[in-house]
C-alpha cells in the first residue's frame, strides 16, 4: 500500500495584478506539476480587494487550472490575504509566494523538502552565501541589511532574511502561530518568523536567486515605517510568551 502523499497549498496573494496574474499562474502549475510530483499541491490566488480586473481573471484560472482555487477579501492587505488562505487550508504544508516570481522557482521544492524532513518554517533568503540577487538598487539593499540586523539586536533571532515573499509552514504552525500574527500588511514575513523561532520553531534558509520586479507595488518608505511599528509593538507585547505558556497549559 503507497503512502499518502502531503498536500501542499500555495498562496499567491494579490492586489490589482491583472497583468502578471495569468501568466505566473501558468508558469507555476508547469512548474509544480513537473517538481513536486511526490506531493499533492494546489494555489489558491488570494485577491484583496482589488479594483481591476484581477478577481475576474482568478475566476477564469480557477475554471482552466483543475488544482487552482480562488478566494476574495473585501479589505486590502498582503498578510491578511495569507492568513485568511492558511486558515481555511487543510493542507499539510502551507506555503506563498509573491504573483511577480521573482525569487526563482527551483528553490521551492527545497523548501518543502525541509518541512518533510522536521523543520517547522522554510523561508527562501536573498542574504546567505550562495544567494543572487540582481537589479536592484542600492537603497533598497541597504535598508533591507539594516532592517535585518535590527532584528537580530533586538530579539536575537538568527534568520539572515524576513522580508523575502517565499516562504512555507507547517500546518502545526498555521494552528499554534498564526493566531498571534496581528499584522495585515507586509510586516507578517518578519512576524512570523520572530514570533516562530522566539518559540523554538526551526527555521531553514534557502539561498536563492531573486530579481527585482521594477513594477512592483512595494512601497519602501510606507512598507520600511510599518515594519519599525511592527517590531516596537512585538519588542513590548513579546507575542511569544503568551504562546509558550498556552503550549505548556495544553500539555499539563
Amino acid at each position: 500500500m503507497s503512502e499518502k502523499k502531503l498536500s501542499v497549498e500555495v498562496t499567491i496573494p494579490v492586489y490589482n495584478e491583472e497583468k502578471e496574474l495569468p501568466e505566473s499562474v501558468s508558469k507555476l502549475c508547469r512548474f509544480l506539476s513537473q517538481e513536486l510530483k511526490n506531493y499533492q499541491w494546489r494555489i489558491t490566488i488570494a485577491d484583496n480587494a482589488s479594483t481591476d480586473r484581477t478577481l475576474e481573471i482568478a475566476r477564469e484560472l480557477a475554471k482552466k487550472y483543475l488544482q487552482v482555487s480562488y478566494l476574495h477579501l473585501d479589505q486590502k492587505g498582503r498578510g491578511r490575504a495569507i492568513k485568511k488562505a492558511w486558515r481555511k487550508s487543510d493542507a499539510d504544508i502551507c506555503s506563498y509566494m509573491d504573483v511577480d516570481l521573482s525569487t526563482d522557482l527551483k528553490s521551492f521544492p527545497p523548501l518543502i523538502k525541509a518541512l518533510s524532513h522536521g523543520f517547522d518554517i522554510a523561508i527562501g533568503s536573498r542574504l546567505l552565501l550562495g544567494s543572487t540577487v540582481l537589479g536592484r538598487t542600492l537603497k533598497r539593499e541597504i535598508i533591507s541589511r539594516a532592517y535585518n540586523i535590527l532584528i537580530k539586536l533586538i530579539f536575537g533571532t538568527r534568520f539572515s532574511d524576513a522580508q523575502c515573499g517565499f516562504k512555507a509552514v507547517t500546518k502545526k504552525v498555521v494552528k499554534e502561530i498564526l493566531p498571534y500574527i496581528k499584522n495585515n500588511g507586509w510586516f507578517l514575513d518578519s512576524e512570523l518568523l520572530i514570533v516562530g523561532e522566539k518559540n523554538g520553531y526551526r527555521i531553514y534558509e534557502e539561498p536563492v536567486k531573486w530579481v527585482d520586479n521594477p513594477g512592483s507595488t512595494v512601497r519602501v518608505l510606507k512598507t520600511t515605517t510599518e515594519d519599525l511599528k511592527g517590531l516596537w509593538r512585538l519588542f513590548w507585547t513579546r507575542p511569544w510568551k503568551k504562546i509558550k505558556k498556552g503550549r505548556k497549559d495544553t500539555i499539563l
